[in-house]
């Protein structure tokens, strides 16, 4: 059962599961078991294709209300497709997430800025 945070709008993770992210194009990593270890932390929305695909697995930690207030903002990590980075956001989430905690350094080499979506 999802553990169910306390604060009233709490660190929330998005997992892209579309087109190349969470498909079997993306091998070695049970996609599943990923989505469900973060859920069992967080509120996890799957989301369609984040149109990052050349990062697939992507994984966006958005703040908390409390981590908004500090001046958190969302985080965008790629190419998270081993269970050792999975346990690294896992572990950031618990302790706040952005705004609130300094993530752990391996995500440094996750983080990405996505680029600006086109006007459709």
């Amino acid at each position: 059962m999802p553990v169910q945070p306390t604060d009233p709008a709490p660190c929330r993770v998005t997992v892209c599961r579309d087109c190349c992210c969470g498909s079997p194009k993306v091998t070695g990593i049970d996609h599943v078991a990923q989505t469900a270890r973060l859920a069992r932390d967080a509120p996890v929305r799957i989301s369609a294709c984040l149109d990052v695909c050349e990062r697939a697995n992507v994984i966006v930690v958005q703040p908390s209300s409390a981590g908004r207030a500090a001046g958190g903002r969302p985080v965008w990590l790629g190419m998270v497709n081993d269970p050792a980075a999975t346990e690294d956001i896992v572990a950031w989430v618990r302790a706040g997430g952005p705004g609130v905690a300094t993530p752990p350094e391996v995500l440094d080499l996750y983080a990405f800025t996505p680029p600006r979506r086109a006007a459709r």
